[in-house]
């Protein structure tokens, strides 16, 4: 489980900080490299999840999804220094006990 909650974390930053860095480029007009680089952390993101011992592709993406709903609110606050309200942490709640339902729930 510990190792499932890394994979899920290194996977969060670089989906995260690739999508954020083509935001910076395309968006708020930084060099091409910046774009590149996102693009790279991106594909990143990609090979990281297949190190998850999940046996299903989908349901292990879908729980990624609910994660980085979560750190995407995180890095709101932390990096862009907009702090989440009520709604975004109610919000955030709701997708981890999705994700753990999703992940831990009893299956036969």
């Amino acid at each position: 489980m510990i190792q499932a909650a890394i994979l899920f974390f290194l996977a969060g930053l670089a989906e995260i900080g690739g999508g954020y860095l083509i935001w910076l480029w395309l968006r708020e007009g930084k060099p091409f490299y910046w774009g590149m680089v996102g693009g790279l952390t991106l594909a990143l993101y990609g090979v990281i999840a297949t190190f998850q011992s999940f046996p299903s592709f989908g349901r292990v993406y879908a729980a990624y999804g609910g994660v980085f709903i979560v750190m995407s609110v995180l890095w709101g606050w932390v990096i862009d220094k907009k702090t989440p309200d009520f709604y975004d942490w109610i919000g955030a709640g709701i997708c981890l006990i999705g994700v753990s339902v999703m992940l831990w729930g009893p299956r036969s």
